[in-house]
């Protein structure tokens, strides 16, 4: 039992929450929430770097996504509800990305902004501060 004292290494430590908000922020699903408790719960002191590697972790992932989207050649939607949902995407832009947090319908968001070809570096911005201001609510209402 002694080389799990390895993981409680802060360097460790943060570097899987780096990993693990990377990969839940991508289409795989994953828990960074519990992860960044987890750590916070071992290292206290570590809270705003903690919450950092977080926020750009699952930013990168989300934005992974985005380029994901990208790449798919673009067509017209085949449905009235698929273009109903397109065209709020297209009304809402980049700011709907405050949202790519959420369980579900982030994912989707952050893939439909590549999709449409929305400007990378609002989409990054806004999504970085939607997932920031989550991983701070959690970090707050935990302590």
């Amino acid at each position: 039992m002694d080389w799990l004292s390895w993981f409680s290494h802060p360097d460790v430590g943060l570097a899987g929450l780096f990993v693990a908000s990377f990969l839940s922020a991508t289409l795989l699903p994953g828990g960074s929430e519990a992860v960044l408790l987890g750590v916070l719960a071992l290292h206290p002191g570590q809270t705003v770097p903690a919450l950092l590697l977080a926020t750009l972790g699952n930013t990168l992932g989300g934005m992974t996504t985005y380029w994901m989207g990208r790449v798919l050649p673009e067509k017209k939607a085949g449905d009235a509800d698929t273009a109903r949902h397109i065209e709020q995407v297209r009304h809402w832009g980049s700011p709907a990305l405050l949202l790519a947090w959420a369980p579900l319908i982030g994912d989707a968001l952050c893939a439909a902004a590549g999709w449409l070809r929305l400007h990378w570096l609002p989409c990054l911005l806004w999504m970085a501060l939607g997932k920031g201001a989550r991983y701070a609510v959690l970090v707050f209402a935990a302590t």
